[in-house]
C-alpha cells in the first residue's frame, strides 16, 4: 500500500466512526426527549418506555430534520399539554448536549 492508500483508509475509518457516534448521540437524544414527553403526558412504566422507543424509531425511519420535534409537539398537544413548539425545540437542544456528554463519557 502507498501512503495515499493508507491516508484514504484512515479517512474512511474516521468518517465511519464519526457517523456511528452521531447516530448513537441522536438515538440517545431521542430517547431522552421521549422519556421527557412521556412524563409530561402522564405516561409511566412500560407505556413511557414504549413511547420513548417509538420516538427513537421515528427518527430512524424518517429523513426530515424536524420529524421528532413535530411528533413530540403533535403528541403533547393531542394529550392536552400546553407547551410551545419553541419550548420543545429548546428541550431537544438541551437533550442533544446531554446525550453528547453521556456518549463521550461511555
Amino acid at each position: 500500500m502507498t501512503t495515499f492508500d493508507d491516508r484514504e483508509k484512515a479517512f474512511e475509518n474516521k468518517f465511519q466512526h464519526d457517523e456511528d457516534l452521531l447516530f448513537r448521540i441522536r438515538a440517545r437524544r431521542d430517547r431522552l426527549a421521549g422519556e421527557w414527553a412521556a412524563d409530561l403526558m402522564g405516561l409511566s412504566g412500560a407505556e413511557a418506555e414504549a413511547y420513548a422507543r417509538q420516538i427513537v424509531d421515528t427518527d430512524i425511519a424518517t429523513l426530515g430534520p424536524h420529524d421528532i420535534r413535530d411528533k413530540l409537539c403533535s403528541d403533547l398537544h393531542a394529550r392536552g399539554v400546553d407547551i410551545s413548539d419553541h419550548r420543545v425545540e429548546k428541550q431537544m437542544a438541551h437533550f442533544l448536549d446531554v446525550a453528547r456528554e453521556q456518549i463521550h463519557r461511555a
